[in-house]
């Protein structure tokens, strides 16, 4: 049996910890059982959570953007955090949130920093001089005395792992297991989410100016659809959204379905000209431009959801919509965990682009006889079997 890597006296002694992390959505769809789990281990012990922006600049014409990163509104939302470090876009705002934590005297310091490892080991001592702190691992070659005294500060590290032998939320899972003990079942690994009732309000009066039913009531599809990722790598042409609607709207079990499409603001416009030009009725773009809660609050009124590899795809899974995910080979570590609801449809070849799977290839699957995983074959079908 392997030694917890926190000792138990420790964790009995600490009243607080501050969690460092470079937090995406995707990231965070899968830590917060884990988060979860430590909260309930360890009832005595306040949680804290720095979320660190990669990104950080001292351009000042980027700092609007990067203060209002999208997860912001779902950690604070999340009872289990007692306190949330978000203002670290900037040196300036990132060097006083650091003099913040350390006016904290915090007893233990974790860092799940995988990028820029070295600079997370030296932040989470920086933060706390005479805590217990542990960072993510890294192999030191022998000449970088520079590296070995700033690991050498720790008190422990967490080990490397291998990405791609098991789900990233077996490895966030492992994570709290060997630092503390805390295990998360697999079946608790599967994402959730409570959309606040003022955001799934908000959905359905926009679902309504749409003159689209709320999902209750309705007696057609409504399919969502996300073409974008911050990677092109992992992006899909409008071009393909729009032929892939047409196709689907030619058949008879999605004909008078409406669509959802998913755009980033910065594409709004040329997603809006394409979209126009083509004429597809019932198409209706969307963006979540006030708060993150209208994503999942849309995508939740949704019967189909079709993305990209993005944490579109991980939330569908939260929401428990049936999902069609468009995935390379190259990350099969974050495939949706919940395969009930999941078909993932995988590039040809291994370093592919996510725009080299076809329109044709995803009708494939819409029409296969043995149906998408999780969907029933009509609204009604799904009311009555959650009822």
């Amino acid at each position: 049996m392997l030694k917890q890597i926190v000792p138990p006296e420790v964790l009995q002694k600490s009243n607080k910890i501050l969690f460092v992390a470079h937090l995406a959505l995707g990231d965070f769809t899968y830590m917060q059982a884990c988060f979860k789990a430590f909260a309930e281990a360890y009832p005595h012990i306040e949680i804290h959570l720095w979320v660190d922006e990669v990104r950080r600049t001292y351009d000042f014409r980027q700092w609007k953007f990067l203060k209002k990163y999208v997860i912001f509104d779902w950690v604070a939302s999340c009872p289990m955090f007692k306190k949330i470090y978000n203002r670290t876009y900037s040196p300036f705002v990132f060097r006083d949130s650091i003099k913040e934590a350390r006016q904290e005297d915090y007893p233990l310091v974790v860092s799940f920093g995988l990028a820029r490892r070295p600079m997370y080991a030296k932040l989470v001592r920086k933060i706390s001089p005479k805590g217990f702190v542990v960072a993510m691992g890294k192999r030191v070659r022998p000449y970088d005395i520079r590296k070995k005294l700033i690991y050498g500060a720790l008190d422990a590290a967490i080990p490397l792992y291998s990405h791609t032998k098991q789900h990233v939320s077996g490895v966030y899972s492992d994570w709290f297991k060997q630092l503390f003990g805390v295990e998360v079942a697999p079946e608790k690994r599967i994402p959730s989410m409570d959309v606040p009732a003022q955001w799934a309000e908000g959905a359905q009066r926009q679902l309504a100016q749409w003159n689209v039913a709320s999902k209750s009531s309705r007696g057609n599809q409504l399919v969502f659809v996300n073409a974008f990722s911050k990677p092109p790598e992992r992006s899909w042409p409008i071009d393909n959204v729009i032929a892939l609607i047409q196709k689907m709207q030619a058949l008879p079990q999605w004909q008078y379905a409406d669509f959802v499409v998913n755009v980033v603001p910065e594409k709004w416009e040329s997603t809006k000209q394409q979209a126009d030009a083509a004429g597809v009725p019932r198409t209706h773009l969307f963006s979540a431009d006030e708060n993150f809660f209208q994503l999942p609050a849309m995508m939740e009124q949704c019967n189909l959801i079709v993305t990209v590899e993005t944490a579109v795809m991980h939330l569908a899974n939260a929401v428990g919509v049936p999902v069609i995910a468009l995935m390379r080979q190259i990350s099969p570590e974050w495939v949706p965990i919940d395969a009930a609801n999941s078909t993932v449809i995988y590039t040809q070849a291994y370093d592919d682009w996510v725009n080299k799977i076809t329109v044709d290839t995803v009708m494939q699957v819409l029409t296969d006889p043995a149906g998408i995983r999780g969907m029933a074959a009509s609204p009604a079908q799904a009311f009555s079997a959650a009822g």
